[in-house]
């Protein structure tokens, strides 16, 4: 299986002197090519550091990243940045968009710094991604016309744009009530069985019990790992019960 991203050895520290402590410490990491991963952990123990360190929203103080086969380490930030833009869609649990822009401009905004002589091509991406997640009626709203949910699936939206390899979620459920949090699963899974691979800092066992595999942070290192199948919709009581009892294992 191709490996889109390999971490090895990551160091991130944080403070100074006496103050500092390393978020991660000696953290290595691979995802496959179409893998669905999500990270636990308890608050501080690393998980969204790791994220942002994967995905070069945060520089490294030691070890390597190689994104799709290019060391990302050793990259211009630049080109760090390009890469980002164009293969890596990423989804928090606040969306940060524009408050004088409807959602259709705002999904579109990112694409239009690239692209402004496409702006019918990237109208349409926007819209077939819209109507996708069922948000197709809303692309002339407000952004405080919409509920979370349906923000939410606007943020899923831009981060689709341009095709990329891997999406990274930062707690996207986070904000959700559980029926919301059920529907962006929904759409992710579905991202990720056309191809597309996915890595969720989650807090939430549902969550993570949906993805084929979690690792578990503590004290920023990765201290387990659980295996799953491809959630099939039918299971999820079982997986709820295997996650469950790693973490009271490991004491996460």
């Amino acid at each position: 299986m191709k490996k889109i991203i390999i971490g090895d050895n990551i160091v991130k520290s944080f403070g100074e002197g006496d103050e500092k402590h390393n978020a991660l410490d000696g953290v290595s990491i691979q995802i496959d090519e179409g893998e669905f991963v999500s990270v636990m952990g308890p608050s501080g123990s690393g998980k969204s550091t790791l994220m942002f360190a994967l995905s070069g929203m945060d520089g490294l103080d030691g070890g390597r990243v190689a994104f799709d086969g290019r060391d990302l380490t050793a990259l211009k930030e630049n080109e760090y940045a390009d890469i980002r833009r164009t293969s890596m869609g990423f989804i928090f649990q606040q969306p940060t968009f524009l408050k004088n822009l409807n959602i259709l401009d705002n999904i579109m905004l990112p694409s239009m710094r690239d692209n402004r002589k496409n702006v019918a091509e990237i109208t349409e991406r926007a819209r077939a991604l819209m109507k996708r997640v069922g948000i197709a009626e809303l692309e002339q709203r407000d952004i405080t016309q919409v509920s979370g949910g349906q923000l939410q699936r606007a943020g899923i939206c831009r981060a689709l744009m341009s095709y990329p390899q891997i999406i990274f979620g930062d707690e996207p459920t986070g904000a959700l009530n559980s029926k919301s949090a059920e529907e962006i699963m929904d759409i992710l899974s579905e991202i990720n069985s056309e191809g597309t691979s996915v890595m969720l800092v989650t807090h939430d066992a549902k969550i993570a019990a949906r993805t084929e595999r979690i690792m578990f942070m503590r004290d920023g290192k990765i201290v387990s790992e659980l295996l799953l199948q491809k959630f099939s919709g039918t299971d999820i009581d079982d997986r709820m019960k295997r996650v469950a009892a790693r973490m009271r294992e490991i004491g996460v």
